[in-house]
């Protein structure tokens, strides 16, 4: 097997493998590039951002003991679920504050407060998610996996729904589901935060699962095959 050269000349010439040049004696072969699986992206311009700059959103911050909340100017029961919820769900992407703040809490107070009407947008929903997720921003990961897992108990067949969508949402989840913390001796606070990758995708497989029906865990393994299903112990 013929070896790689290593430049020891400054007439030597830089190329990639499998060239006509790499057979040169004054060339030297190059690796292939990193993958970077784990870069983070950078986010697009939300419509989130845009809508709330405009002041389209019913909400206001309001200030208590317990910290910062939303103020709803109108029953979040009557608001347009299919106007709103995929608008709430794109700002996820946010890191910064209020944008963060208002588009994560909106999101679950719809969600909590939503039931029936949650199902009929999830198609909507998708699309957002995705985008969350590929920002491989750990922050937005996180909060969008936490965000996942209350959507999924939100209302009747919600879990079922996505099912179909699995190939679009867990390729990330894949990719950083081994990511763990790992400390030793020392204590890991991320895992008090739930802010520890690793786990959240674990959490989120197994909420999938529980809620997905019979055809989730086969869609799951598919998309991450080290996967165990967390019915079966």
């Amino acid at each position: 097997m013929r070896s790689v050269r290593t430049p020891t000349d400054k007439g030597q010439e830089k190329t990639d493998g499998f060239t006509v040049k790499s057979d040169m004696k004054t060339s030297v072969v190059m690796g292939p590039p990193l993958a970077r699986a784990f870069r983070e992206r950078p986010a697009k311009p939300t419509a989130f951002r845009r809508f709330y700059e405009r002041g389209d959103f019913p909400i206001a911050l309001v200030h208590d003991t317990k910290g910062n909340r939303i103020a709803w100017k109108v029953e979040i029961e009557k608001l347009d679920y299919h106007h709103y919820l995929p608008l709430f769900f794109d700002g996820l992407q946010e890191t910064m504050h209020p944008y963060e703040f208002f588009a994560r809490q909106g999101v679950n107070d719809m969600l909590q407060h939503g039931g029936p009407k949650i199902l009929p947008v999830i198609p909507q929903l998708i699309i957002p998610i995705k985008n969350a997720l590929n920002t491989r921003n750990r922050q937005v990961i996180c909060t969008t996996l936490k965000v996942l897992q209350h959507l999924v108990v939100s209302g009747d067949m919600v879990g079922e729904a996505l099912v179909p969508y699995y190939r679009q949402i867990l390729p990330v989840l894949n990719i950083f589901k081994n990511m763990n913390i790992n400390l030793g001796d020392k204590i890991d606070y991320s895992q008090q935060k739930r802010v520890n990758i690793g786990d959240l995708i674990q959490e989120t497989l197994e909420v999938f699962e529980r809620y997905g029906g019979v055809d989730a865990f086969i869609n799951i393994k598919y998309m991450v095959p080290t996967y165990e299903s967390c019915l079966l112990n």
